[in-house]
C-alpha cells in the first residue's frame, strides 16, 4: 500500500544526489536495492539491527532481504504539492508492475526542485530511502523519501526492468529460511507466498518483449 507521506524528516546517511544507485565502499553507505513496486509496496516492516540510536532503519524485503535504500526507474506520471505550511511534493513513478509513492520536502530540497520543475509523463530514475506510516485506520503504507531524482532515457529504463528482474530471481532463489535469516524475518512477518513476486519479474520481462532464460531456469 501507499503512503501519505506526511512524517517527513531529516534522517542520518543521505546519499549524494547524483548516486546511481551502486555501494559506496569509500562512504559505508547501503547499497540500493533494485526492486519492483510489486514487492515494495508490501515491505511493510521495518526494523534495525541493533538499539543503537544512529542505527540505520531497514525495510524486509518479503523476498528474503533488507533494504535500506532503493534504486528504480519507471515512468513519473504525476507531481502534485500537498504540503500545507510548505512544500512538500508527491510523486508517482510508474514501474511494469505497480507504483511508487515518493515524498520530498525541505529536507530533501534538490529532489523537491526536481519535482517542481520537471513534466511528466516522462522516465525517472530514483535513489531514496524506504518509509512506512501507519494509518488511523491502523494500516502500514509505505513511500520513499528520494536522496535523488533524474530523468533517464527509456532504454535506461529497459535496462533496470532487466537488472531489477535479475535481482528478484536471485533473492528468490536466497530465500530458504532454514539458511537466510531474512527469509525467516519475512516468513515470519508477512506469512505469505513469495510467488507473486516471481510473476510480477516475468511481467516485467514480459512488458520489454526479451523474457529472460533466468526465470524459466529457476
Amino acid at each position: 500500500m501507499s503512503a501519505n507521506g506526511n512524517g517527513d524528516d531529516n534522517d542520518d546517511d543521505d546519499v549524494d544526489a547524483g548516486s546511481s544507485g551502486g555501494s559506496t565502499a569509500s562512504t559505508g553507505r547501503e547499497v540500493a536495492r533494485r526492486l519492483f513496486a510489486r514487492e515494495f509496496n508490501d515491505a511493510t516492516y521495518m526494523f534495525k539491527e541493533s538499539d543503537d540510536e544512529l542505527a540505520p532503519n531497514y525495510t524486509l524485503l518479503p523476498t528474503g532481504e533488507r533494504a535500506n535504500r532503493l534504486f528504480f526507474v519507471g515512468t513519473l506520471t504525476e507531481t502534485e504539492d500537498v504540503g500545507s505550511d510548505s512544500e512538500y511534493w508527491q510523486a508517482r513513478v510508474v514501474d511494469p508492475t505497480d507504483t511508487f509513492y515518493v515524498y520530498a520536502g525541505q529536507y530533501q530540497p534538490e529532489a523537491a526542485n526536481t519535482l517542481r520543475k520537471i513534466e511528466t509523463p516522462t522516465y525517472v530514475g530514483v535513489v531514496g530511502k524506504p518509509r512506512a506510516y501507519e494509518t488511523d485506520e491502523g494500516d502500514t503504507n509505505v513511500a520513499v523519501r528520494p536522496e535523488s531524482i533524474n530523468q533517464v532515457t527509456e532504454s535506461t529504463r529497459d535496462r533496470w526492468v532487466v537488472d531489477a528482474a535479475e535481482r528478484t530471481i536471485e533473492r528468490l532463489q536466497s530465500s530458504d529460511v532454514e539458511t537466510n535469516d531474512y527469509a525467516q524475518m519475512a516468513h515470519e512477518e508477512y506469512d505469505a507466498s513469495v510467488s507473486p513476486y516471481r510473476e510480477a519479474a516475468v511481467t516485467a520481462l514480459e512488458s520489454l518483449d526479451t523474457a529472460d532464460d533466468l526465470v524459466d531456469n529457476e
